[in-house]
């Protein structure tokens, strides 16, 4: 009989060879990994036979949660078809019909769909193709971005010079094109609920003022609509979007809306667009895309930019991207079999009702002494933790809290994964109202007692665990 695998044996196997994302690798000289065995729903189980409830979808991915039994038999009978096939020259149906279904779920006039393999390189497509159009137009000076202060979009080259959280970016500086910075819409950290619309119109202004002074070498402004994630779930309102939009017609500069966290349904409409009433010129959509399956992104644009390229080869106008696994045939079918469950339960609606108790859960949370705010944008809600909430004074990064928590937590049987001292939940869209309740009332007991955690105890690997 062959031994059963543990949770040592896993983790010594594991640390003998793996480089794990996001993660100083000294951390587990004293901080346990998790192996996890199967995940079913919204639960993990670890080769110990311990569950975890997945608050945070597996970094914002499994919409549907955990070997879900539609997406698994679209998958298996898509791989006794076609696993893949290259994409230059070659096509095949659930592309096809992947892009079709895309097109018609997308804000009005987003027409063509240009894929790729993650939310990085989705980035680095819009980045491109945005300078790129304005060359064939005959403006090859515009090519510059403005983005957002504390802004995230990814980690390759590209999306990483538009990102603007040091801890990502500061290392490769060198490496990094330089962007316009403007205000972001959302409240700074440690400040108190409220003020959304006062932040929101300086916001405003600061981007005029640079478009009015910058539009002629600007390619385009890049934004996470709604909700900035990585740097704690900021959020703002849609009137900055609505405004914006209008800002970049009239300064002839193309919008990016990059809704790799945001988009399918996360803050109540199927994309966050939707919300301020507004097409981009260059939606992103990655994470969700594929229910946490497979590796996939997408880049719809309008007719107008798909004309800038289309031309007889020898003018060198056509855009010249491309990976490996593009279209990839199986990554198609569960992203469609994922549409398919929007549809047929009309999960929009039912998100609504689940934000309304997750709501109400996380409402009492407003009076806790370290809690400066509680927000939330459909199924994406944030608990921000402070030392003293008079004042606002925040806890040293140092003193690693949000790692205490996530430990806490998983004792539990929860698993968070706060950035920095921020607590966040975006459960997968099948969880009830009784587990919201439970999740969020674990989720409190793990940070009172994280709070109360000596200091310090991993103080030399670093702020986050976004």
């Amino acid at each position: 009989m062959t031994k059963r695998s543990s949770n040592a044996d896993i983790s010594r196997r594991d640390l003998a060879h793996v480089w794990h994302p996001c993660t100083q690798m000294h951390d587990h000289e004293q901080l346990p990994l998790v192996p996890i065995r199967r995940g079913e729903g919204i639960w993990l189980e670890d080769f110990d036979g311990k569950r975890y409830m997945d608050a945070i979808s597996s970094w914002w991915v499994n919409l549907f949660g955990h070997a879900h039994p539609q997406i698994n038999a679209a998958l298996r009978e898509q791989a006794d078809t076609l696993e893949h096939v290259i994409l230059a020259g070659f096509t095949h149906e659930p592309i096809v019909e992947l892009s079709e279904r895309l097109v018609a779920l997308a804000p009005p006039g987003l027409t063509r769909c240009f894929y790729a393999d993650n939310g990085s390189s989705g980035i680095e497509v819009a980045l491109k193709m945005s300078v790129h159009a304005w060359r064939n137009q005959g403006s090859p000076e515009k090519t510059r971005f403005i983005a957002l202060e504390n802004s995230y979009h990814g980690e390759t080259i590209g999306a990483l010079s538009v990102t603007d959280i040091p801890l990502f970016s500061e290392t490769y500086r060198p490496l990094l094109q330089a962007p316009l910075r403007a205000p972001s819409p959302a409240a700074p950290a440690g400040a108190p609920d409220g003020d959304c619309e006062v932040y929101c119109q300086r916001a405003l202004e600061g981007m005029e003022s640079l478009l009015a002074k910058h539009a002629h070498e600007v390619a385009a402004v890049i934004v996470e609509p709604l909700v900035q994630g990585a740097a704690g779930m900021r959020m703002y309102s849609p009137r900055y979007l609505t405004r914006l939009r209008e800002l970049c017609d009239e300064h002839n500069v193309y919008l990016i809306a990059d809704e790799i966290a945001v988009g399918f349904g996360r803050t109540g409409t199927l994309f966050a667009c939707e919300q301020a009433d507004i097409t981009p010129d260059f939606l992103v959509l990655s994470k969700g895309l594929t229910a946490g399956y497979l590796p996939m992104s997408v880049v719809l644009t309008h007719a107008r930019i798909y004309e800038v390229f289309y031309d007889r080869y020898d003018t060198l106008k056509g855009f010249l991207h491309s990976h490996s696994y593009t279209g990839n045939a199986l990554a198609a079918r569960v992203a469609l079999a994922s549409l398919d469950l929007f549809k047929q339960h009309d999960v929009i609606a039912a998100n609504r009702q689940l934000a309304l108790v997750l709501a109400e859960a996380i409402a009492p949370l407003r009076d806790h002494p370290q809690v400066s705010s509680v927000r939330q944008t459909g199924m994406i809600a944030a608990i921000e933790l402070v030392r003293d909430k008079a004042n606002g004074t925040q806890y040293d990064w140092r003193e690693r809290r949000g790692l205490a928590i996530f430990q806490a937590a998983l004792k539990r049987g929860l698993l968070l994964r706060p950035i920095g001292n921020v607590v966040y939940f975006m459960p997968p869209y099948i969880i009830t109202p009784e587990q919201i309740r439970w999740m969020v009332a674990t989720a409190a007991e793990a940070i009172d007692e994280g709070l109360r955690a000596p200091a310090g105890r991993f103080s030399e690997a670093g702020p986050s665990m976004a």
